[in-house]
């Protein structure tokens, strides 16, 4: 679930992988490092 979206339910792939940079944004903001973000 990304801002309130669940990604399943995202049908366009531009859409879907604009929410995904915006929550590795928002990860790297709250100070998390990128080898930890995209670990998972």
């Amino acid at each position: 679930m990304i801002c309130g979206y669940r990604i399943e339910e995202i049908e366009h792939p531009l859409t879907r992988k604009v929410r995904y940079l915006d929550k590795l944004v928002d990860e790297l903001a709250k100070g998390k490092k990128m080898e930890k973000i995209l670990r998972g």
